[in-house]
């Protein structure tokens, strides 16, 4: 799913007398007044504290274990924390709205719309404590947005359906089982399926023609079918589904361990991430700013990794007990994230015209 851009709005460049006149006028631009990377650790929490509540969007308790971290923060901070869950659009489209009437203060989307919000000028910026410990390509040099948790297609085989499962994409190539990554015209995860497949064989984000021919040969055998959701995994409508690794092993721990396959092919695929956004107009800005630390502290990294997604910091020692939750480091070799995000930006675009004429055209 792909905004137009559009030009960013002006703000009217007003001086700021104090903090508690700008606090006095219902709140109005509070955070445009905030500089979050001028304040050290203490004085964020100390602030966080004193606002006392924090409101996400698109962080639901169950998507990536973010109940945990939200009760530890609640429990450590004495701040109250609400979500309403929706997509990366439905997000940046509701911090546009509602602007210095701001009903949330922090959200999570996908990697590609961290660019897009900063674009819109949606967004404030903090960097962490942990700046240095975050890879070049999971962040925007002035912490507009920061990647928390990353993912990496991965291939999840009902080895109830396959006795055999794939390994490969060639595997799959020259199966005879029926795939699904879902909706390619609006879905991000099965558009990135299709650059998984396109990196396998040749492409990249700026040649997708290779997974989109991979797909379209799907098609045109009748082997791509479906939408890989629990339930229809569930009753073993799909033999293979292709989809982000954490989605993959949680999935399949929701269902039965025993009954899934789950890993990285072998040629390659890719890697992305999710990332937080700061709204440039939230009411509790120091509290979003305390969650976005908190989310890339060790604790923060660990309860991502017990929802099955892989931290981004990678010096983050995980116990024991949740690094056999995720796959093998050794899958994840030929796994590589998007060099240009500007021209994946402009080939999701031009996705659902080709997917339309090359893929849909077969009837599936």
């Amino acid at each position: 799913m792909v905004f137009k851009q559009i030009l960013k709005r002006s703000m009217l460049g007003i001086m700021a007398v104090s903090l508690l006149a700008a606090c006095s006028d219902n709140n109005k631009d509070v955070s445009a007044q905030v500089d979050g990377n001028s304040l050290s650790k203490d004085e964020v929490v100390e602030k966080a504290k004193a606002e006392g509540e924090v409101n996400s969007v698109g962080m639901p308790d169950t998507w990536a274990n973010w109940e945990e971290t939200w009760d530890e923060i609640e429990t450590e901070f004495n701040i109250d924390h609400t979500d309403t869950d929706m997509s990366s659009a439905e997000e940046l489209a509701k911090f546009e709205a509602e602007k210095d009437n701001a009903s949330a203060d922090i959200g999570d989307v996908g990697i590609a719309f961290g660019p897009i919000a900063e674009e819109k000028g949606l967004t404030q910026a903090y960097k962490t404590s942990y700046w240095d410990d975050i890879p070049e390509w999971a962040k925007d040099e002035e912490g507009h947005w920061v990647v928390g948790y990353t993912g990496t297609m991965a291939f999840l085989t009902d080895t109830s359906n396959v006795k055999n499962p794939p390994k490969s994409w060639e595997d799959i190539k020259n199966g005879d089982y029926v795939v699904s990554i879902g909706d390619a015209l609006t879905a991000n995860q099965a558009q990135f399926a299709i650059l998984g497949a396109a990196m396998a064989f040749g492409g990249d984000e700026n040649n997708l023609q290779p997974g989109i021919d991979f797909f379209a040969e799907l098609a045109e055998q009748g082997r791509l079918q479906g939408d890989p959701t629990v339930a229809n995994l569930e009753k073993g409508e799909i033999d293979v589904a292709i989809m982000w690794d954490f989605n993959a092993l949680g999935y399949s721990n929701q269902i039965d361990e025993s009954r899934f396959d789950v890993v990285i092919p072998e040629e390659g695929s890719v890697t992305s991430g999710y990332a937080t956004v700061i709204n440039k107009y939230a009411q509790h800005p120091h509290a979003a700013m305390l969650a976005r630390e908190y989310i890339l502290s060790d604790e923060g990294q660990e309860n991502l990794a017990k929802g099955y997604a892989r931290p981004i910091r990678e010096n983050v020692e995980l116990s024991p007990e949740v690094k056999a939750m995720l796959l093998p480091d050794e899958m994840y070799e030929n796994a590589k994230p998007v060099e240009d995000q500007a021209a994946w930006e402009e080939a999701t675009k031009k996705i659902p015209q080709m997917w339309q004429e090359q893929v849909l055209i077969h009837g599936n």
